[in-house]
């Protein structure tokens, strides 16, 4: 299947690859289709693209590469909804809001993206807590001391 995209033109996607979001995303309730693709050249970062509107699509990147320490808990109910098993099934992402200049862009950590990769399912799950900011600074990491 062919899809439009708002960065990488027209794309051929897998139906395996689409991600169902079942309530959609906050401010995107009706958008239910989302598939991640990789960016050429970019290790780190990857479009979250919706299978419908070409012209809707977010940055995302693992905040583990940013934060090393970030940790949450899922509720029952988004294991149950995303129907996970097991933490393997499970991969987060979080949207990443690009600035000029690079070191003032953002990720929000507030509100991490689910996916159950093995059902590709997900959601955008709102933690409970003040720990994290939704506009936390990206940090960039280095390959060692001295670099």
């Amino acid at each position: 299947m062919n899809i439009q995209t708002k960065y990488l033109d027209n794309v051929e996607i897998k139906n395996t690859q689409i991600i169902n979001f079942p309530s959609g995303i906050p401010g995107f309730i009706d958008e239910k289709e989302f598939v991640l693709l990789n960016i050429p050249g970019n290790p780190v970062f990857q479009f979250l693209q919706s299978v419908n509107t070409p012209e809707l699509a977010f940055v995302v990147a693992s905040p583990y590469h940013f934060y090393n320490d970030y940790t949450f808990e899922l509720d029952n109910a988004t294991i149950e909804s995303l129907e996970v098993n097991s933490e393997a099934d499970v991969t987060v992402v979080s949207i990443v809001t690009l600035k000029d200049p690079f070191e003032s862009s953002t990720i929000n950590l507030k509100a991490p993206i689910i996916v159950n990769q093995k059902k590709m399912l997900g959601k955008q799950y709102i933690l409970n807590s003040d720990d994290y900011e939704s506009k936390a600074l990206i940090k960039p990491t280095t390959a060692g001391k001295g670099v």
